[in-house]
């Protein structure tokens, strides 16, 4: 398979020869991978928005966008130009530092958790041995933005949905963390390059048994939860909160809600991805070197994209397939099923381990 260290390797020596320091090489590294990642980001947020349209309107029997470019794909083009010039309106009686702060938090976490998912062979940011355990500590920053985003609008809607938000994402982040953990305990490592590299032969879906496919389906379940999505978008219940805890954001700044709710679809796809069909890795079949061989012509990136783009959708249709929950049953459906199958679950994949089955 195709290393792509190699190229960015050669990056860095055309870059330290042409400029002769080493610092002044890193900085502009450093910059252009920043740049890269906010393209990357915008270009993502922006498919995902068509891709779900698409997605929705296959299910209601409608055909979706289809105006603005061929097959619509420039629609969401087209939304984000009309956001970038929608009036920032100041509002009287918030909070005006928290109202402003809270948006770029929920950027912020989501940028950083985009910033360390393993996107092909040698093309990752950054990979050290707690890369696992940062991902979870970042990715929990966003429910701080809501929050505040709910409190400091000074209305009822927004601090109930806020509330709401709370409680779901604190709840649900209790059985993504289990899930993750079963996973670690397969691998043995929380670094993600070491948890890609011990599915070289087999994905953990396949070579982790019944515990790993429980982890899956809790984390896929939850995952949904965490990203504030249907069946459990109750935090932005429209017939009840009117738009939620983002009720009175406008221009930029609702657009920063938005984009970070479909990027966060894709970070928990790709973290799905990584953690349960291999990352990057092909699909190898033990003893079938040929057709292993095939695989590892795909592209990582290809491998990498095409999990995750595919989970998402389960992930959408998930939103359009079951009506919205109680917060009551949403709550009950973690405490009272997925935690306690979660421990159940964590303590048969140690017992697995420690008596080498996994290998």
């Amino acid at each position: 398979m195709q290393d792509l260290s190699l190229f960015t390797s050669w990056f860095h020596n055309t870059l330290l020869n042409l400029l002769g320091h080493e610092w002044i090489a890193v900085t502009l590294e450093c910059i252009i991978v920043g740049v890269i990642l906010l393209l990357l980001y915008a270009v993502l947020a922006l498919f995902y928005i068509w891709f779900e349209r698409k997605v929705c309107a296959a299910f209601q029997c409608r055909l979706g966008p289809n105006r603005v470019g061929p097959w619509g794909i420039l629609q969401s083009v087209a939304d984000m130009f009309k956001i970038l010039i929608k009036e920032l309106i100041t509002l009287n009686h918030v909070d005006r530092l928290l109202f402003a702060v809270a948006p770029y938090l929920v950027i912020i976490a989501s940028m950083l958790a985009f910033a360390v998912l393993p996107w092909g062979n040698g093309l990752q940011i950054i990979d050290f041995n707690v890369g696992i355990f940062f991902l979870v500590a970042v990715s929990s920053i966003g429910v701080l933005g809501i929050l505040l985003a709910g409190w400091s609008s000074n209305n009822k809607f927004t601090l109930i949905g806020a509330l709401r938000s709370g409680a779901q994402m604190i709840s649900y982040e209790l059985s993504i963390g289990l899930s993750i953990v079963t996973i670690v305990c397969l691998a043995g490592t929380m670094s993600i390059g070491g948890i890609i590299e011990q599915q070289r032969d087999l994905w953990f879906i396949f070579s982790g048994h019944i515990p790993a496919i429980i982890a899956f389906v809790i984390y896929m379940i939850a995952g949904t939860a965490e990203t504030n999505r249907g069946p459990f978008d109750l935090p932005e219940a429209e017939s009840e909160l009117t738009a939620g805890y983002h009720t009175e954001y406008s221009g930029i700044h609702f657009g920063f809600f938005y984009l970070a709710e479909y990027l966060n679809l894709f970070i928990v796809s790709g973290v799905a991805t990584l953690l349960f069909f291999g990352g990057w890795m092909p699909f190898h079949i033990p003893g079938l070197d040929a057709f292993n061989n095939v695989m590892d012509y795909i592209p990582s990136v290809v491998w990498f994209m095409g999990k995750a783009i595919f989970l998402s959708f389960i992930i959408i249709w998930f939103k359009w397939t079951f009506p919205r929950l109680r917060i009551d049953q949403l709550l009950s459906l973690e405490w009272k099923y997925l935690l306690p199958i979660n421990l159940f679950n964590l303590a048969l994949m140690v017992a697995i381990v420690a008596a080498g089955w996994h290998l």
